[in-house]
């Protein structure tokens, strides 16, 4: 993730924001009801990040940003996409499950904690359940079981992968009998 964000310099009728370390310009072209999501999935053409409930009931639709408020250092957070505003995320940096890693790339240490724990059945929460993982971490480097699992608790999993995915994230806990220590902005 880039840790660039744009200070507060908006263009008259647009915003600006980083989008897995790449610059969006956004004109006012859009209507007031577009969410982020909408455009993670259908203008930058990233389809990790999911939709499904669209009222931020399920968690598959997360992802982290990181943005200051005032002159206070800049925090980094997981949110659900569906239902941030677009025109809100003027000056920050957000990271989809995209932008932290890939087979081609490379996985992040949490996305290969799912594949090592045989984390993903259909998939189609997983990419959320990681941005949440990711965000937690940020906010918290040093996570117990029990953090882990109730920063998980909004997430939803339909098709009985919630197991191993918590067994992955859990890994990462401080009390876990495995911790995996990793550095977050692999």
């Amino acid at each position: 993730m880039s840790s660039s964000v744009v200070h507060r310099s908006i263009s008259r009728g647009g915003i600006q924001f980083y989008l897995n370390g790449e610059r969006h310009e956004v004109s006012d072209k859009f209507p007031p009801t577009t969410t982020l999501n909408d455009y993670i999935r259908e203008v930058a053409g990233l389809p990790g990040t999911k939709v499904m409930c669209k009222e931020a009931g399920c968690g598959c639709c997360a992802v982290t940003v990181t943005h200051a408020l005032d002159d206070q250092a800049p925090e980094t957070m997981s949110i659900n996409s569906c239902v941030c505003p677009l025109y809100s995320v003027d000056g920050w940096s957000v990271t989809t499950t995209e932008g932290l890693g890939s087979q081609r790339s490379g996985l992040h240490p949490i996305q290969q904690a799912i594949v090592d724990h045989n984390g993903s059945q259909c998939g189609y929460c997983t990419p959320g359940l990681v941005m949440a993982m990711y965000g937690l971490l940020h906010q918290n480097p040093s996570p117990t079981m029990k953090d882990i699992e109730g920063s998980l608790d909004g997430h939803l999993c339909r098709c009985t992968g919630y197991r191993a995915i918590l067994d992955a994230a859990k890994s990462f806990g401080v009390d876990s009998p495995k911790a995996a220590s990793i550095d977050i902005e692999v």
